[in-house]
């Protein structure tokens, strides 16, 4: 009893003892009522209302505690009979054959029913939780999938697993409450259990299934728990008949062969509910096989294929034979009828949505069909679903064709769809087409011409593309600022005609004429018309490169280029060229004088010089005598230097040759100290000390020695020149391998700059502080003549004065090649 009751028949209690301990005091007040009694009546009135009062409390509270302990008796007896009942159900579920395993909270699993329905014989119950036990790796993985699925997110599931001992076992789990149940039960009778018979169907049962049946007008049969026929009604005998399987009525023939027998009663009891499946008997047409479970086993028809299709008037029956056609078709296609069944569909509808053709069959609702779609994630995201498929729904109630908003899927797919009537008795045709593909390209697409317009707009040229109509398409920046053409007042696509007058106004004196001239280009529909470029000389002197392309859409894309400063340099350059031409031609035409208009006179002046030092002696004195051997001297100089001009020239005319031979050193150092002395005759103190160093038993050294004397010859008038008088100068010649080696090493001031350079170039070296000039010829030379015998020269500073200036060439030079 609550306290407020308590309370309130507390209450009651003090209300009934108030009139009862007046009414008792009223006969006393009445027989002896005097003023001055009155104050000892009071107290004996108030004793008996209390007493009163105490006998009624007492009674309520012993009634009270009479009723709470019969509640109590009562709650007992309830827990009891709920005990008793959940015990009855735990007994029955462990009774029958299969296994339930159920999670509540953070406790540990339950585990009811019979392991040996699921697990291998000897088998714990806990075991069942190792699905590698007694599941293969896929269907592990695919097990524990589902069931953290269902244990995370309340998602509910139904699928068959395939044991490793070959059995079929059905697995159902599903939520309640604040728990959730996985429930595992073989598929059908197993093999190890042919020996228990199953329960017969009841006669009241088949009694009433059969008469159901009979009145069926299309092929329908029943089958018991054992999977076996055992009635059919006239239409079926009759279909059986005309396939020639004969049979009767209590046992009739088998319309499926034996491998489609097993297929479809492996998939009746892989799923509770009812199952669909197409059939072809050939000449007597296609039906559907609907098969469902009744009690003490199965019952089905055959639902001829025509039945599927609403019955249309005779003009209107090409939705019969549609199936053909679409089924050939890449396009996903469903057909559904007034009643949302789904009559026709082809290959691509199926593959598009991945759904099973066992579940995918002809008559399956369409609102089924969404659902299970939804179920796998393969509808868009929708906060009300219900709302949304019913939308989807009034596709049945539309006289037009109508395109819903493409269905964005959250596998990354974009699906249009399109819906129409299927015909006057109503349902609906649904195209869909997979758009992700389109869209992808639609986007690199858009990308890529973004890319290209920004790369467009950052050229230097100016770009232009006209349509076939004449109008500007495409522009960059600038093609305003080379044309000077207030792009903003012609609008997004002017005419040719509108940029020829827009460039008159700001180029007045040819600028109108330039752009019509332009025009009969890009008007000219001619298909053999070739693509064009030149250069346009404009009234204000700039100068325009510009090239019409012909675009394979039919628009023609010109592009303009501001040429007259890099043109101004071509002006340059090629006048600088030009007097490089010149001065060539005024060097070969030199180098001819040299050899003819110098040489002859200096053979005369050498040879009258000979002819007066020949003379007797006492016809010159010591002067004339000391004269005429400086007259000698200077002549062979010249000579030399005339030489070394034509060879120069001979190598850069590309006629210079090598004519290799075997030579003796000693002989070529002599030939090139003979000339050392006439170039040099003075024999006073003053002259150069000249050391020739050989190495002995040199090797076969191939070289051509009119070149290799004028090498060494060079190299020693030049250490004569800049040693200081009466220096020492020697040159010496060595092998190392298969290299010959020509040492030349001086006492004078040392390399400069300049004079190392003179190796390497053919520059005079006059600031070189040496006694005469020249020398940069005669490095240039032998530097020439170095590298047509494949060697090297190099130069380096001795210390503590001098210079060393070492050639380096092959034993063998053969095969060298011309000089550069």
């Amino acid at each position: 009893m609550t306290p407020d009751r308590f309370r309130k028949q507390l209450g009651f209690a003090g209300l009934c003892a108030a009139p009862i301990a007046l009414v008792t005091a009223v006969p006393a007040l009445a027989q002896g009522f005097v003023p001055a009694n009155l104050g000892g009546i009071a107290p004996f009135a108030v004793a008996i209302g209390a007493g009163g009062f105490a006998l009624l409390s007492m009674a309520l509270v012993r009634t009270l505690l009479t009723d709470s302990r019969a509640a109590r008796r009562r709650a007992a007896e309830q827990i009891a009979d709920l005990r008793a009942l959940v015990d009855e159900y735990e007994n029955l579920i462990a009774g029958t054959r299969e296994l339930t395993v159920l999670w509540q909270g953070h406790e540990a699993p339950r585990i009811l029913g019979q392991a040996g329905a699921v697990l291998p014989p000897g088998r714990q119950p806990q075991s069942v939780l190792n699905f590698h036990s007694w599941l293969g790796a896929a269907e592990t993985n695919r097990l524990t999938s589902l069931v953290e699925d269902l244990r995370l997110h309340g998602h509910a599931f139904v699928t068959s697993l395939d044991t490793l001992d070959g059995r079929l076992v059905r697995a159902n789990g599903w939520v309640m409450g604040g728990a959730v149940a996985l429930r595992l039960r073989p598929a059908f009778s197993q093999p190890d259990e042919n020996a228990v018979q199953p329960p017969k169907m009841p006669d009241s049962d088949q009694a009433g299934a059969r008469a159901i049946l009979a009145l069926l007008t299309k092929p329908a049969f029943l089958r018991d728990e054992a999977d076996r026929l055992v009635y059919a009604n006239p239409a079926y005998m009759s279909l059986a008949a005309s396939l020639g399987r004969a049979g009767t009525e209590s046992s009739p023939a088998e319309l499926l062969d034996a491998g489609q027998l097993a297929q479809h009663l492996k998939a009746c009891h892989a799923d509770p509910a009812p199952v669909q499946r197409a059939l072809d008997f050939g000449g007597q047409g296609r039906f559907e096989l609907v098969d469902f479970p009744v009690p003490g086993g199965r019952a089905g028809y055959l639902r001829p294929e025509a039945a599927l299709v609403p019955s249309l008037p005779p003009g209107d029956l090409g939705l019969n034979h549609i199936g053909g056609i679409i089924d050939a078709l890449g396009t996903p296609i469903a057909i559904f009828n007034a009643r949302r069944e789904l009559t026709q569909f082809n290959a691509a509808y199926a593959n598009l949505w991945n759904l099973d053709p066992k579940f995918l069959t002809l008559g399956l609702d369409e609102r089924a069909i969404l659902d299970k779609l939804r179920t796998e994630g393969m509808l868009p995201s929708q906060v009300d679903y219900h709302t949304w498929r019913a939308k989807h729904l009034e596709s049945y109630n539309r006289q037009e064709p109508f395109e819903a908003d493409p269905w964005h899927l959250p596998d990354g797919r974009t699906i249009k769809v399109i819906s129409a009537p299927a015909g006057p008795n109503g349902g609906v045709i649904y195209v869909f087409e997979d758009l992700t593909e389109r869209l992808e390209l639609e986007s690199t697409n858009k990308a890529f011409t973004n890319v290209l317009r920004e790369t467009i707009m950052a050229l230097n040229e100016a770009v232009a593309v006209f349509g076939t109509n004449g109008r500007l398409t495409l522009s960059n920046p600038q093609l305003s600022k080379l044309w000077k053409l207030p792009m903003n007042e012609l609008g997004n696509n002017p005419h040719i005609d509108q940029l020829a007058e827009a460039s008159g106004r700001a180029i007045p004196e040819d600028g109108a004429t330039i752009w019509r001239d332009l025009k009969r280009t890009i008007i000219d529909l001619n298909p053999t018309r070739t693509d064009r470029n030149g250069r346009i000389t404009r009234s204000d002197n700039r100068l325009i490169d510009y090239a019409i392309t012909r675009l394979p859409d039919g628009q023609t894309m010109m592009t303009f280029l501001d040429v007259t400063e890099s043109a101004s340099y071509s002006k340059v350059l090629k006048e600088r060229n030009d007097a490089l031409v010149a001065a060539d031609r005024l060097k070969d035409a030199f180098v001819e004088n040299v050899s003819y208009e110098l040489r002859s006179p200096l053979t005369n002046i050498i040879g009258f010089a000979d002819l007066l030092s020949g003379m007797e002696s006492g016809s010159l004195n010591e002067r004339q005598r000391e004269y005429i051997d400086y007259i000698r001297a200077s002549s062979v100089t010249l000579g030399v230097l005339i030489d070394n001009i034509l060879d120069l020239a001979s190598v850069d005319a590309g006629i210079a040759e090598l004519n290799p031979e075997p030579l003796d050193v000693t002989a070529l150092i002599d030939k090139a100290r003979a000339g050392i002395t006439a170039t040099f005759p003075e024999v006073s103190a003053q002259a150069p000390h000249l050391v020739v160093d050989i190495e002995p038993d040199l090797p076969l050294f191939v070289a051509d020695g009119t070149r290799i004397v004028q090498v060494l010859y060079n190299l020693l008038s030049n250490a004569a020149r800049f040693s200081p008088p009466g220096g020492e100068i020697r040159l010496s010649a060595s092998h190392r391998g298969d290299r010959m080696l020509f040492v030349i090493e001086d006492e004078g001031p040392g390399l400069t700059d300049e004079m190392k350079s003179a190796i390497l170039t053919r520059l005079d070296t006059p600031s070189a502080g040496g006694r005469q000039r020249g020398a940069g010829l005669g490095l240039s030379i032998v530097r020439t003549f170095v590298n047509m015998h494949g060697g090297t020269i190099s130069a380096e500073r001795r210390e503590p004065k001098g210079s060393r200036i070492i050639v380096n060439l092959p034993l063998d030079s053969a095969m060298a090649g011309v000089a550069e």
